[in-house]
């Protein structure tokens, strides 16, 4: 299996004859407005291209102990301030937040060899932003919501199965489901942004902006 494994590749990018690549090469000038024009072309060309779920990111997070841990979310908003995602504040991405309030997720579009990564602090957004988000989700997730303490251990499916239909019966259909009080959106604020592009013979193109003191600078870095 473990030579299997090491046979695995692939290899990014379609060059012609003529050298050039199927797709234009990634610079910095593209940065010239900011990180957030380029990152929204790219997520609706990853759309258009079919990527499933492509709002899904990584997001990495750091304990108390300081040990990473990472898990797939979904990218539910994304603006100047930066990226928004909604949680149980009381499950493990929740405390590693409250303990060290930085993280880190890649936005990973292989089809089109394409990922982005942002990183920078956190902070939890307004009941008015949460409220919003929260009535917008179908009844289904917002009953999810109710009935899962995450994170925690639980017994059997079966345990967890009956804590939804125990939802279902607290908040009937004809009842508003109200946002659960430990449960909203954390908003990381970009310090870093970092855009990667596939291409032929490991040799991707790779361009990071990153601020300071209010500024923004970009650079190139090798692959």
């Amino acid at each position: 299996m473990n030579k299997d494994l090491a046979a695995m590749r692939v290899g990014y990018g379609q060059q012609g004859a003529d050298g050039r690549y199927d797709d234009a090469d990634l610079d910095a000038d593209q940065l010239s407005d900011g990180w957030l024009p380029l990152m929204r072309r790219w997520l609706e060309d990853a759309v258009e291209a079919g990527v499933p779920e492509p709002n899904a990111m990584t997001l990495g997070t750091v304990d108390e102990h300081g040990h990473p841990c990472t898990r797939t979310v979904l990218c539910k908003g994304l603006s100047a301030d930066g990226v928004l995602f909604f949680t149980n504040y009381e499950s493990d991405k929740g405390r590693h937040l409250d303990a060290v309030p930085y993280a880190s997720v890649t936005f990973t579009w292989v089809p089109v060899a394409r990922q982005i990564t942002v990183r920078g602090p956190v902070e939890r957004v307004s009941a008015e932003v949460t409220d919003e988000y929260w009535h917008s989700r179908p009844r289904g997730s917002r009953l999810g919501a109710w009935a899962s303490e995450q994170s925690r251990p639980i017994a059997s499916r079966a345990e967890l199965d009956a804590a939804l239909l125990h939802a279902g019966e607290r908040f009937p259909v004809d009842v508003d489901i109200p946002v659960r009080p430990d449960w909203g959106g954390i908003l990381i604020r970009p310090a870093v942004v970092e855009f990667w592009q596939g291409r032929a013979n490991r040799m991707h193109n790779r361009i990071r902006t990153s601020q300071a003191d209010g500024s923004w600078t970009v650079e190139r870095l090798q692959p």
